[in-house]
């Protein structure tokens, strides 16, 4: 993967769009203090580049009833990691998967709307055959939880 590095504009013009994707072309520059030209020109070229891969909304979890949110270290047969990432990863309830170093191999971050279904969850991951062992932690409070300002 190469690497993109932004100037001053492009940085901007992403911190702006990380305050409100919904932003038109007109309104980032006027934030950004570019014209129309060069915020469409520079958007599209971040597109391109892959820097930024989607428009999204940030959801109210809780207000939708997911208000369960667990942490989930996974210690994988050794050579099964890919085949973990498919089949857990692709499970509606998981938001984050992550390769990572330490005692477990991979960690999990799962939104479940009760006890009950994320029960359902483990059970079903420790049945598989490459899953030695999981370790679950369950977030009392989410204190912050946002995609980072880019400086």
């Amino acid at each position: 993967m190469d690497i993109y590095t932004p100037d001053k504009t492009d940085l901007n013009i992403i911190n702006a769009l990380l305050e409100n994707s919904r932003l038109s072309y007109r309104q980032v520059c006027k934030k950004v203090g570019v014209s129309v030209a060069t915020a469409m020109h520079r958007i599209k070229n971040l597109e391109k580049e892959g820097v930024i891969k989607k428009y999204t909304a940030q959801l109210n979890y809780e207000k939708l009833g997911y208000d369960i949110v667990s942490i989930i270290d996974i210690k994988i047969s050794k050579g099964k990691l890919a085949l973990m990432e498919k089949k857990i990863a692709s499970h509606e309830n998981v938001i984050a998967c992550y390769d990572v170093t330490g005692d477990f191999d991979s960690q999990i971050i799962v939104r479940f709307r009760n006890r009950k279904s994320l029960d359902a969850f483990l059970k079903k991951i420790q049945t598989y055959e490459f899953v030695e062992r999981t370790r679950t932690n369950l977030v009392l409070n989410v204190v912050k939880e946002q995609q980072n300002r880019i400086e």
